[in-house]
């Protein structure tokens, strides 16, 4: 092979012998080699060869720069050169080998930390607002929902935006809007209630995108045989910025007042929209520092790779597999955000914690939840590695997911002591976590191409059933008991139960 190059000096690093070499000679002013110059360059591969380039000519000196014609022959490396290559692939720092595609994982990991962060720490403010504005259990409901009003409006949205624009510049988006928006909340309720309900409205917009958004990079950056573990590892960010926001909120707001943990919290998000804006690309095709074998392993294992242009809503909507998503996903987030945003009122008022036992006990199934979704990743991957069908194995997940927290909800209102309550809802939320490798993980499987925007409509239905699950218990507790909130989402994870194992598939049904 033949080409012209442009030849350059190199200053060798300390301690590794030099990559270049030439004779040494005078030239004289202004003279062109009247022999070959030979370099020896030393190319660090994986492989067993090295590369030679001999300048054949005399040169060709332009405008300060020197070009000549050279040529390259495959050159078997001894022993003691081996050894020194390896040498110098051992000082490459482990983040440089770290594959790009979990770094991807770990930033939306992040994102969703911030999320529920964000997201619960009203469930702790909550009591210290309500006594000092003298908010009624209605009003408490009616300010927890309205986070969903603008969560709602953005879910298909976001995955439409997400589809065909990216989902890097779109979970960013999402991000410094929700965070906005939490250092705003204290404003806007000194201001009144209206300017609370918009602004927790607002908060629900940018956190509205951010699954969708999180679906399309995932569905295009993970293989199949990685999928659960890296949904279930994102996901458990939800989980874990529970704990944190559980956890820290009391702290916060004995020490500083309640207004502290919407400034504080809300401010940890630009931090992570300037790593974001650096390190992440929608896609592995528009990454220039990933490393070619981890491209190919991706391209090799994801269906996903075309953007989309025309989105095929009839045939969408015309699959039973997508409805008992989007039935699925109402039954299961129904009892699942009326924990989330209820939780710490039911350890108030049913089993008598104050404000920071409530906090530290809330953090139990929230770490539960964390532990089980990634167990459940492992289970679901492992089984689909040993040749279970993925049908079978989203099947199997989301029943536990369904009937696991219907049956510890039931068993509360037999328990005589606070901490068998604490102990069933940390199992409820356990299993529940399993749905992480079930309905969660199908978007991917049915239409890996439209992910986002499938999310987009089952989430919306999910989002629903937190509005009218978060709202309605406010006016259940005023006429009736917990007892009857519990039953409600038992029901519903039974029918969820049915219409998932009848209609849902693990078969790609959309191309």
């Amino acid at each position: 092979m033949t080409a012209r190059a442009l030849c350059y000096s190199f200053s060798p690093k300390p301690n590794v012998p030099p990559d270049i070499s030439i004779p040494k000679r005078s030239l004289g002013s202004g003279l062109r080699p009247v022999s070959p110059v030979r370099f020896r360059v030393r190319v660090q591969n994986r492989g067993q060869y090295c590369c030679v380039v001999r300048v054949s000519g005399g040169g060709e000196r332009r405008g300060g720069k020197v070009f000549a014609d050279v040529k390259s022959e495959p050159y078997e490396l001894s022993e003691t050169v081996k050894e020194e290559l390896e040498s110098v692939a051992d000082e490459v720092s482990w983040l440089e080998q770290f594959p790009k595609r979990w770094i991807i994982v770990i930033l939306c990991f992040s994102a969703f930390l911030l999320c529920n962060m964000d997201r619960v720490n009203m469930s702790i403010a909550i009591l210290p607002m309500s006594a000092e504005y003298n908010w009624n259990s209605a009003t408490v409901g009616l300010i927890q929902s309205s986070f969903f009003w603008g969560y709602l409006l953005t879910q298909i949205a976001g995955g439409i935006l997400a589809d065909t624009v990216g989902g890097k510049q779109v979970l960013a988006f999402g991000v410094i809007w929700w965070s906005i928006a939490t250092a705003l909340t204290p404003i806007a309720a000194k201001l009144g209630l209206p300017f609370l309900l918009v602004v927790r409205a607002f908060m629900g917009i940018g956190e509205g995108v951010a699954m969708p958004a999180m679906n399309n990079i995932l569905s295009k950056w993970i293989p199949v045989s990685e999928r659960s573990r890296a949904l279930a590892l994102v996901y458990s960010g939800m989980y874990i910025g529970s704990v944190t926001g559980f956890a820290f909120s009391p702290f916060l707001i004995h020490q500083f007042g309640w207004p502290s943990v919407f400034y504080s919290f809300g401010s940890l998000g630009t931090v992570w929209f300037a790593v974001w804006l650096s390190k992440a690309y929608s896609s592995p095709a528009e990454d220039p520092e990933l490393r070619p074998e981890e491209k190919k392993l991706i391209l090799a294992g994801n269906a996903s790779k075309e953007p989309v242009k025309v989105i095929p809503w009839g045939q969408i909507l015309s699959k039973a597999p997508v409805w008992a998503l989007i039935v699925s996903h109402f039954c299961h987030n129904w009892g699942t955000f009326i924990l989330l945003t209820w939780m710490p009122t039911y350890y108030n008022q049913v089993l008598k914690f104050n404000l920071t036992e409530s906090g530290l006990f809330c953090v139990l199934p929230w770490l539960t939840m964390a532990f089980s979704a990634n167990l459940g990743g492992w289970i679901a991957d492992t089984l689909v590695s040993r040749g279970v069908s993925v049908t079978r194995v989203r099947k199997i997940m989301q029943t536990i997911g369904f009937l696991g927290p219907a049956f510890f909800l039931t068993q509360l209102s037999h328990v005589n002591s606070p901490a068998m309550a604490v102990l069933c809802m940390a199992c409820s939320q356990g299993t529940d976590a399993f749905s992480q490798s079930g309905l969660y993980s199908n978007h991917q499987d049915i239409a890996p191409r439209y992910s986002g925007i499938l999310l987009g409509m089952s989430n919306t239905a999910g989002v629903l059933a937190g509005v009218l699950g978060t709202a309605s218990t406010g006016y259940i507790l005023q006429h009736g008991s917990w007892d009857d909130v519990f039953k409600v989402s038992v029901g519903l994870y039974l029918v969820g139960t049915v219409v998932w194992n009848v209609f849902s598939t693990g078969e790609k049904i959309i191309d």
